[in-house]
């Protein structure tokens, strides 16, 4: 049985246990060589590896690291890649996407939909539009949302008025909201983000009102919004 994540690599055969930890997911900077490694080794017993065999066994070392390529030969694990958040955008990372092309059409219900299946508006210029019936002038509800608390963006109605916020993790949100409340009835909600070389610009359009306000945040999501949080509207 093998494992890898972030080219952290371990393999469990016969008993025995071979590991080795490249880097710590959680920080960024200048990886090492992978030849720089150190491997651990530890024996059937030892199930609490506590006591690394690498130099008392180093016979057993190699068998175990031949077998931990023979399997990630096997199951599509190499070459490695420890780029960090490169990995989590596909144009980055180079593999290809669920969702061709830059337009998507949702309907009512669709929900809980996975970042990688939908169009992704990071860190790019976009416009999303949605077509909403207004029960009264304080209609107060999400028309769509992606991400959630660690980040994200919305467009939804507060106190019957159109808003829009984008959330870039641990910072402060950035949001704008209509000056006057929506007209009763089928209206049109529109959002066109705007990315620009020195940060990017939500301009809100709200055409039906024939009103536009700004708000301006200093940086944007490149990579991705949310680890478990999904797109739902």
């Amino acid at each position: 049985m093998y494992f890898e994540m972030f080219v952290n690599r371990g393999i469990h055969h016969k008993g025995w246990t071979a590991v080795t930890r490249h880097s710590l997911p959680w920080e960024p900077g200048q990886m090492p060589a992978y030849d720089d490694d150190v491997w651990e080794l530890y024996a059937p017993d030892d199930w609490t590896q506590a006591r690394d065999l690498a130099a008392q066994h180093p016979d057993k070392l190699c068998e175990l690291q031949r077998q931990f390529l023979i399997e990630a030969a096997k199951y599509n694990v190499l070459p490695l890649d420890d780029r960090r958040f490169e990995r989590f955008d596909a144009d980055l990372a180079g593999r290809p996407t669920l969702i061709r092309g830059d337009r998507r059409l949702l309907f009512g219900g669709v929900g809980r939909l996975s970042e990688n299946s939908v169009v992704s508006v990071k860190n790019k210029t976009h416009a999303v539009t949605a077509q909403v019936t207004i029960p009264d002038g304080r209609a107060q509800s999400v028309i769509i949302a992606q991400g959630g608390e660690f980040g994200g963006w919305s467009l939804y109605l507060k106190h019957g008025r159109s808003a829009y916020c984008y959330n870039l993790r641990w910072s402060t949100p950035c949001c704008c909201c209509s000056p006057s409340r929506c007209p009763d009835g089928a209206r049109t909600r529109r959002t066109a983000p705007r990315a620009e070389s020195a940060g990017s610009t939500f301009d809100e359009q709200f055409l039906d009102v024939a009103k536009r306000v700004e708000a301006r945040c200093r940086r944007a999501a490149t990579t991705i919004n949310s680890g478990g949080e999904c797109f739902v509207q």
